[in-house]
Protein backbone atom coordinates (compact mmCIF):
# COMPACT_ATOMS: atom_id res chain seq x y z
CA UNK A 1 0.00 0.00 0.00
CA UNK A 2 0.91 3.54 -1.06
CA UNK A 3 1.38 6.32 1.28
CA UNK A 4 -0.60 9.26 1.12
CA UNK A 5 2.22 11.75 -0.55
CA UNK A 6 2.90 9.07 -3.30
CA UNK A 7 -0.53 8.33 -3.76
CA UNK A 8 -1.37 12.25 -4.27
CA UNK A 9 2.15 12.32 -6.25
CA UNK A 10 -0.35 10.86 -8.79
CA UNK A 11 -2.98 14.10 -9.39
CA UNK A 12 -1.28 16.87 -11.03
CA UNK A 13 -2.78 19.97 -11.59
CA UNK A 14 -1.21 22.30 -14.48
CA UNK A 15 -3.25 25.62 -15.48
CA UNK A 16 -2.39 24.87 -19.04
CA UNK A 17 -4.03 20.75 -18.93
CA UNK A 18 -7.76 20.64 -18.92
CA UNK A 19 -8.18 24.40 -17.31
CA UNK A 20 -6.25 23.84 -14.14
CA UNK A 21 -8.55 20.41 -12.96
CA UNK A 22 -6.34 18.12 -11.14
CA UNK A 23 -5.57 15.14 -13.29
CA UNK A 24 -4.33 12.10 -13.59
CA UNK A 25 -0.98 12.06 -13.54
CA UNK A 26 0.23 13.93 -16.89
CA UNK A 27 -3.23 12.80 -18.81
CA UNK A 28 -6.42 14.99 -19.37
CA UNK A 29 -8.03 12.68 -17.18
CA UNK A 30 -9.64 14.23 -14.45
CA UNK A 31 -10.32 13.30 -11.04
CA UNK A 32 -13.93 15.02 -11.42
CA UNK A 33 -14.43 12.40 -13.86
CA UNK A 34 -13.04 9.17 -12.16
CA UNK A 35 -14.88 10.63 -9.18
CA UNK A 36 -18.53 10.98 -11.59
CA UNK A 37 -17.67 7.50 -12.82
CA UNK A 38 -17.28 6.23 -9.91
CA UNK A 39 -20.39 7.39 -8.14
CA UNK A 40 -22.58 6.38 -11.29
CA UNK A 41 -20.95 2.70 -10.12
CA UNK A 42 -18.28 2.23 -12.89
CA UNK A 43 -15.98 -0.51 -11.85
CA UNK A 44 -12.14 -0.29 -12.26
CA UNK A 45 -12.10 -3.07 -15.24
CA UNK A 46 -14.40 -0.43 -16.58
CA UNK A 47 -12.95 2.51 -16.40
CA UNK A 48 -9.76 0.70 -17.61
CA UNK A 49 -11.46 -0.38 -21.05
CA UNK A 50 -11.83 3.49 -21.91
CA UNK A 51 -8.40 4.25 -20.23
CA UNK A 52 -5.98 1.65 -20.38
CA UNK A 53 -3.32 3.40 -18.44
CA UNK A 54 -5.24 3.31 -15.26
CA UNK A 55 -3.82 1.39 -12.57
CA UNK A 56 -6.19 0.99 -9.28
CA UNK A 57 -3.71 3.55 -7.14
CA UNK A 58 -4.83 6.34 -9.61
CA UNK A 59 -8.27 5.45 -8.21
CA UNK A 60 -7.41 5.70 -4.70
CA UNK A 61 -5.54 9.23 -5.42
CA UNK A 62 -8.49 10.33 -6.43
CA UNK A 63 -10.80 9.58 -3.35
CA UNK A 64 -7.46 10.87 -1.25
CA UNK A 65 -7.69 13.87 -3.37
CA UNK A 66 -11.52 14.76 -2.92
CA UNK A 67 -11.20 13.51 0.66
CA UNK A 68 -8.33 15.84 1.53
CA UNK A 69 -10.34 18.65 -0.47
CA UNK A 70 -13.42 18.54 1.99
CA UNK A 71 -11.53 18.16 5.22
CA UNK A 72 -10.47 22.10 4.20
CA UNK A 73 -13.54 23.02 3.61
CA UNK A 74 -15.21 25.42 5.98
CA UNK A 75 -18.86 26.14 6.33
CA UNK A 76 -19.39 29.61 8.04
CA UNK A 77 -23.30 29.93 9.01
CA UNK A 78 -25.11 33.31 7.25
CA UNK A 79 -27.26 35.28 9.79
CA UNK A 80 -30.58 35.48 8.59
Amino acid sequence: MQNANDLLARITVNSHVMVGKPTIRGSRLTVEHILKALSNRLSFEELKEDYPFLEPEDISACLLYAAQRLEEEKIYPVAA
